[in-house]
Parts: structure tokens; C-alpha cells; sequence
């Protein structure tokens, strides 16, 4: 089993920039009518390594983008970056949705979906190949690439893992 990288973050001392995912609007039929509130699903983070996401519920859309926001900031996570892309390839899973990111060479750009490139861009991944197989529901996609980039390990983190020195990582 991969040790895994969740690696705690304060928000307070970063700068972090939000983005919405997707917003849907909910509908509770009750006998006195119909009630409507929001859901929104949000991502931030400081495009250099750190991101998290999160769910915010309101009778209003302001009110739920703000509540996803600060419930985003809850959930931070540290992603290693080298040189603009992802340290190797890995597949995510997260319910009915599958993700596979894959590195890019630089110039690439970001190819992904909607749900994915946003988490992909908030991280600071500037070239990164990747794919959405299973179920599209943005809630799905966005927490099933939480969880490949929560697998994500540079190489001298599985230098100290496996207790030897950075070269023989590549070489052994």
C-alpha cells in the first residue's frame, strides 16, 4: 500500500483563489409548493501545490458559493509539482467516477474536463495529460482526483520512505 500524501495545510497563512465547479439548483416539493435552494462545489487553492474542495448548501447562490468556499479551506492538501506537471502518472477513484493523470511535457497545457481542469489548474499544474472515464457527475470527478493527487509522491519523499539515498530511486 503507497503511503499516502495528505498532507495537512493552514489556511491562514496562504493566499488561495477559489474556483466553482459546478452549481445546481435543488428543488423540495413540500404541500405547501415547491422550495428551491442551491449546491455548489467549489475548489481553491494557491496554484503552487496547494488545494482543496468543497460543498456549500443555501437558499441562495451567493450564500452557497461562500459556504463551499470556507468548507474548501477545511480540506487542504499538499500536491508535489515538478516543473509545471505532476511527478508520474496515477489513476483516482472516488464512487462511479475514474480519473488517470498523466505527466506532459512543457508547453502542453492543461487537457482535461471541466470538473478535473479546474482542480488541475487551482494546484498549479500547468502541463498535465488526463482522463475522466465512469460517471461524470462533477462531485464524483472532483473527489476522485482528490484522490490521485493525494497519491502523488515526488522522488525524494520515496527516498525516505524506502530509507535510501535519492539516485538509486531512479536507478534501482
Amino acid at each position: 500500500m503507497a503511503e499516502l500524501n495528505i498532507s495537512r495545510v493552514k489556511s491562514s497563512e496562504i493566499e488561495l483563489k477559489d474556483r466553482l465547479v459546478s452549481i445546481q439548483r435543488v428543488t423540495k416539493v413540500t404541500k405547501g409548493g415547491r422550495t428551491f435552494s442551491f449546491s455548489a462545489i467549489v475548489v481553491v487553492g494557491n496554484e503552487n501545490g496547494i488545494v482543496g474542495y468543497g460543498l456549500g448548501k443555501a437558499k441562495e447562490v451567493t450564500a452557497a458559493i461562500a459556504k463551499g468556499v470556507d468548507d474548501a479551506k477545511k480540506n487542504l492538501i499538499k500536491v508535489p509539482i515538478r516543473k509545471g506537471t505532476i511527478p508520474h502518472e496515477q489513476y483516482g477513484k472516488y464512487s462511479g467516477a475514474l480519473v488517470f493523470l498523466k505527466p506532459a511535457a512543457p508547453g502542453t497545457g492543461v487537457i482535461a474536463g471541466g470538473a478535473m481542469r479546474a482542480v488541475l489548474e487551482s494546484v498549479g499544474v500547468h502541463d498535465v495529460l488526463a482522463k475522466s472515464k465512469g460517471s461524470s457527475n462533477p462531485h464524483s470527478v472532483v473527489k476522485a482526483t482528490f484522490d490521485a493527487l493525494s497519491k502523488m509522491r515526488d522522488a525524494y519523499t520515496v527516498a525516505q520512505v524506502r530509507g535510501v539515498e535519492l539516485d538509486t530511486v531512479f536507478n534501482g
